[in-house]
């Protein structure tokens, strides 16, 4: 999908900036190409509406900023007032609250072509827990006191962070969770991508689950809600949409460990309408995060990438599963040099030799050491992988983020009573361990591979009594594990190659490859879903978000041969071809046959043919 121009601009040109009046009852109004509001004359709501029709938006205006220790009432509310920001010569509404948390508050509108941005600021002391965007704990007296959310009329709702897989819209009263952590118990799964783009879109036409989001289209456009700010200051966990009767919030997750000493502003939050689909939407909103200077660029221009990169990749996991199927071992101790020997010596006979091999859970003693289990595993992993490296190929390896094994308590994220939760890249011996971990595993003096396939970080840590060394929290803390890890790896090897699971726009800095994870949720009552649809969406979100980043298709776990063969079909379409298999799979125990290798074959020759093996792109 390209990206489309500002609602109802054309391309290249300068929307003017929106026009506010002041109404005979106090209210302002703002008029825009796309959209026009009126704020009500008590600063209490906003009512939006989009210029290409439908129900409009009514936003409660005035947030809630939850403190550890108070909740945060508004007491009162002034009128609106408004400004022109003199740099930008864009109207500026605000609007003044009391609060029973702060010694003061407000919501400042910053009025955009684009649609409307919202930012809630507070001076005082105190951490935050919660932050509500777009709802108000009302304490003003008389009828309606409580927590009031925003209103709507919308049906669908689009989120780029996949949860079931067979789902790729949901309804509008339905939740949603964008952020840094999650795991396979409920409620918890949406951990395939940590994190994804902080976007949400909405329409008020009524599409089926199953439509591809590139293709719903109906009667209404499509609404989004993009959420911004630069990359340290994302100190929450995630971003929640919750759904209530005909209304909705957003939730940002503190968790107590922002702490506010003066004056604090939230993350801005801009409402656009008038997106023909959401990924058009959601090209909108990488367009908005950097003239915001909000998305980073990626440390490796197109131009300047090792065409090795390119190369198709075989992972050895889904090998290893389907072993661990056939002989009753756990999947990780199926990670050994004869194994993999074995898995590549059956692709050679077949005519496949994969550019990249990635070795994965668990080649190390200790996942959080850089040392090989040379005696369980891997005997002289160093001569392997210089064995690979005469023959053209070359070697990633497997690394578990935020692993605490083998490393001392005290560089770790710990609960209250002084467990280890998460390796903390904010102390300074850890990132001294993570710097000398990558050097011996990618240094010419070590184990000489040429990068990491880094899984796991949806382990971020999580929960309000955990203590870490230092301000950085929930999705800027992941950002920062990431850079100390990406920095050490780029030291050690200016070419290696970070595969992550990570299309932010904020970390296009701290990787070179996004992986489209796990094509199921197995421990999901009911796993079986079409993968296909599910895995385009994830290709779309990534090129959306992070254009010219390389995509890992990934390859595990197929419902059956059928899906399997469909996927292979649709991967060059998508990024590099990765392979997981080798003989059969692990799901159903259905081998491979000749018509299968000769598909890959066909594949990776094509793949080949088109992207080269020289040494730059």
């Amino acid at each position: 999908m390209s990206a489309e121009a500002a609602p109802g601009t054309a391309a290249g040109a300068v929307p003017a900036a929106p026009r506010v009046t002041r109404r005979a009852d106090g209210a302002v109004e703002v008029q825009a190409a796309d959209w026009s509001m009126r704020v009500s004359p008590d600063g209490l709501t906003a009512r939006v509406h989009a210029t290409a029709g439908g129900h409009p938006v009514l936003l409660s205006l005035c947030g809630v900023l939850d403190r550890t220790d108070r909740t945060d009432e508004t007491l009162g509310v002034h009128r609106p007032e408004w400004t022109v920001n003199p740099e930008q010569g864009l109207p500026v509404i605000t609007v003044i609250r009391r609060s029973t948390a702060w010694q003061s508050a407000d919501t400042r509108i910053r009025c955009t072509a684009e649609g409307p941005e919202f930012q809630w600021s507070v001076r005082g002391e105190g951490r935050l827990r919660d932050v509500l965007p777009f709802a108000t704990r009302a304490a003003l007296g008389g009828r309606g006191g409580g927590l009031l959310p925003s209103g709507h009329a919308w049906q669908t709702l689009f989120t780029p962070n996949p949860g079931p897989p067979r789902r790729l819209l949901r309804g509008a009263g339905e939740s949603a969770a964008i952020g840094a952590y999650g795991d396979a118990r409920p409620g918890r799964g949406h951990w395939f991508f940590t994190p994804a783009p902080l976007f949400l879109a909405f329409t008020e036409d009524q599409h089926p689950e199953d439509t591809d989001p590139g293709a719903a289209h109906g009667e209404h456009p499509w609404w989004t809600l993009s959420l911004g700010a630069p990359v340290e200051r994302l100190t929450f966990t995630e971003m929640v949409h919750v759904p209530s009767d005909g209304g909705f919030h957003l939730r940002l997750a503190h968790e107590g460990h922002t702490e506010v000493g003066g004056e604090y502003r939230t993350p801005a939050v801009l409402l656009s309408p008038g997106h023909r689909d959401p990924y058009a939407g959601l090209h909108a909103h990488r367009r908005w995060l950097s003239q915001r200077g909000w998305a980073a660029r990626p440390r490796h221009r197109a131009g300047d990438r090792p065409a090795w990169w390119r190369q198709p990749m075989f992972c050895g996991w889904g090998a290893q599963t389907a072993r661990a199927r056939d002989t009753g071992r756990p999947a990780p101790s199926l990670s050994t040099r004869a194994e993999y020997d074995d898995h590549l010596g059956h692709l050679r006979s077949h005519g496949l030799v994969p550019g990249t091999v990635v070795i994965d859970d668990k080649w190390q003693r200790q996942y959080g050491s850089w040392e090989p289990d040379e005696e369980a595993a891997w005997p002289d992993l160093r001569g392997w992988i210089a064995d690979r490296h005469s023959q053209n190929q070359r070697v990633l390896l497997w690394w578990k983020a935020w692993s605490t094994e083998g490393v001392p308590d005290h560089w770790c994220v710990r609960t209250a009573d002084g467990h280890p939760v998460a390796l903390d890249p904010a102390h300074p011996e850890a990132r001294a361990w993570l710097g000398h971990c990558m050097t011996r595993m990618l240094g010419p003096h070590g184990l000489a591979a040429d990068g990491l396939k880094v899984d796991f970080t949806a382990d971020t840590p999580t929960g309000e009594s955990l203590r870490g060394h230092g301000d950085a929290w929930g999705i800027a803390l992941l950002h920062q594990y990431l850079d100390v890890l990406y920095r050490a790896a780029k030291s050690a090897r200016p070419d290696a190659l970070v595969v992550t699971h990570t299309p932010h726009p904020a970390f296009a800095d701290v990787t070179d490859m996004v992986r489209l994870n796990d094509m199921l949720r197995l421990d999901d009552p009911d796993p079986y879903a079409p993968v296909v649809p599910q895995m385009r969406l994830r290709a779309a979100v990534t090129a959306a978000s992070c254009p010219g980043t390389l995509v890992d298709t990934d390859d595990w776990c197929a419902p059956d041969r059928e899906q399997w063969r469909d996927y292979l079909a649709a991967k060059g379409q998508l990024g590099v071809p990765a392979l997981y298999v080798t003989t059969h799979l692990d799901r159903t125990g259905e081998p491979l046959e000749e018509e299968d290798y000769a598909a890959l074959r066909t594949l990776w020759s094509r793949w080949r043919t088109a992207h080269g093996d020289g040494e730059r792109e």
